[in-house]
């Protein structure tokens, strides 16, 4: 149990103080539906009886698979208040995936949205519609299955752009830490605060900030799924005042001139992005299209949590591309490759209290805990004099090209600089005498134009000359993966496909 909060279980943390004021707002395309504070509690805990009923035991997993939507967050709710562990899984994952994150997480039931999303999927595993489980109405009380806060709460799946998505464990009081800081973001006037999120629940993102909204009494405006057009007409219906989601969401929203003109967009105070880089060009263009509002960007990883950087203690601004100085509440550190402190500039390590238990069912992988507890990240962070941060890039996304080593973040933000490019992604195209070779993705500034050729020799004064890109592909926008973060893995397919095909 966390010291001085009230709550022992995750699906027990649901704002009391006016049960009557709405909680959620869904609003699709075919509708809104909304519901309540207190009818999310109750039917929460109908969603537990029914779930109890079926005979699930203590720790029985329960996978939720579908679209955003109120039903997904009674399941998730109940799930947990039943005293067993909820298991998200991705709707967008192809039947093998399916089959491995089924199998891997050994879920009792699987509750479903459309059936047709299993029949992908080669095993065989109980399922229920979501819309019976998370049904107005309940049955007689069941006694509940008591969990310790060590005991898990979740297992988030990641992305698996390098393999099999591995099941991060979460465990109760891994995630009641995270609420328990995220309280104090709202202050006393909770109720005045309105966020809409259209980023995936499977993903750490948008379940975190939806439990903190959730908690802290503060009214979340949900999307099914991400499309920028009723995105837009979601603020200018439904008058949310923060924003949140990843950059290439937000890349998006810009290219919808047409709405960005006409609707009334002046309920946003704040924006707020985390879990991809971002260019400055997207900043300078939202403080256009939002004037006067606060945009901030964060940072975090599904193994230790969205708590990790914090505004400046005195009050400095954070500069535009800072994720902010280290959290009071975290300890972190740079590392180099070798695993010593290396000062201003290294990859990041970082203790925190939400960090994971273990990666479920996998004694292949290496823990990447270290022997002090510090969790490793594998991303790349530089500091400056003023203790503020600035992420430079993942060391996974490093390739070798010709003995050298390539960090395509840093050969993005370059080509970024250049007053005709929106935002850059660089990619490895295979080379029989270099291994590798950098190539990029670029989208246009609004009514820019990008010859290809002199962008490159324009990269050529921003970078080593190994570093590079050796071809240019100019696109309308840059692909998403299924947590709306830039799809690296298809477009190095797709660079294949252009450089073997010509341009």
């Amino acid at each position: 149990m966390i010291d001085g909060f009230p709550y022992r279980n995750q699906g027990d943390a649901i704002a009391t103080g006016d049960p009557a004021a709405e909680a959620i707002c869904c609003y699709g395309h075919d509708g809104v539906e909304r519901i309540s504070f207190g009818d999310l509690a109750a039917r929460a805990d109908a969603v537990a009886d029914r779930l109890l009923g079926r005979g699930l035991a203590a720790g029985d997993r329960v996978a939720i698979l579908g679209l955003n939507s109120i039903d997904w967050l009674l399941a998730f709710y109940g799930t947990l208040r039943a005293g067993l562990v909820a298991v998200p899984v991705s709707h967008k994952f192809p039947g093998e995936v399916l089959d491995h994150v089924l199998i891997n997480s050994g879920s009792a039931v699987v509750l479903v949205d459309d059936p047709r999303r299993l029949a992908a999927a080669s095993v065989e595993v109980a399922s229920a519609p979501l819309a019976d489980i998370a049904a107005p109405g309940g049955t007689e009380w069941r006694p509940r299955h008591e969990r310790d806060g060590s005991d898990a709460a979740m297992i988030l799946y990641t992305s698996g752009s390098t393999g099999m998505p591995k099941g991060v464990v979460l465990s109760q009081d891994s995630h009641l830490w995270v609420l328990a800081q995220g309280l104090s973001n709202f202050g006393e006037h909770s109720d005045d605060v309105s966020s809409l999120v259209a980023a995936p629940l499977y993903h750490m993102n948008a379940l975190a900030n939806v439990q903190a909204l959730v908690l802290a009494g503060s009214r979340t405006v949900l999307l099914p799924t991400f499309d920028a057009r009723l995105f837009l007409r979601a603020i200018a219906d439904e008058r949310p005042t923060r924003l949140t989601g990843v950059p290439p969401m937000f890349a998006l929203l810009l290219k919808e001139r047409e709405l960005l003109e006409t609707l009334d967009l002046g309920s946003v105070r704040e924006i707020y992005m985390g879990s991809a880089p971002a260019s400055d060009d997207l900043f300078a263009q939202l403080r256009e299209v939002f004037p006067g509002v606060r945009i901030s960007f964060g940072y975090g990883t599904t193994e230790s949590g969205p708590v990790a950087f914090a505004p400046h203690p005195d009050g400095i601004p954070t500069p535009t591309g800072s994720v902010g100085v280290a959290n009071p509440a975290v300890d972190i550190r740079l590392v180099d490759h070798s695993g010593r402190e290396s000062g201003d500039e290294g990859v990041m390590e970082i203790r925190t209290g939400a960090l994971f238990t273990e990666y479920y069912r996998r004694p292949d992988i290496p823990s990447p805990i270290t022997a002090d507890g510090f969790y490793h990240t594998r991303d790349e962070f530089r500091r400056d004099e003023q203790g503020f941060f600035y992420f430079t890039g993942r060391s996974d996304d490093m390739f070798s090209s010709g003995g050298e080593n390539v960090y395509p973040r840093g050969i993005e933000l370059a080509l970024e600089e250049h007053p005709d490019v929106s935002e850059a992604a660089v990619v490895p195209l295979a080379d029989d005498v270099k291994g590798s070779r950098p190539v990029a993705f670029v989208v246009p500034a609004a009514g820019a134009t990008i010859d290809e050729q002199a962008l490159r020799e324009w990269s050529l004064t921003k970078v080593e000359p190994f570093a590079h890109p050796r071809r240019i592909f100019v696109v309308d926008s840059l692909p998403l993966s299924q947590t709306n973060k830039v799809d690296r893995a298809l477009l190095t397919r797709r660079a294949a496909e252009l450089a073997g095909g010509g341009r």
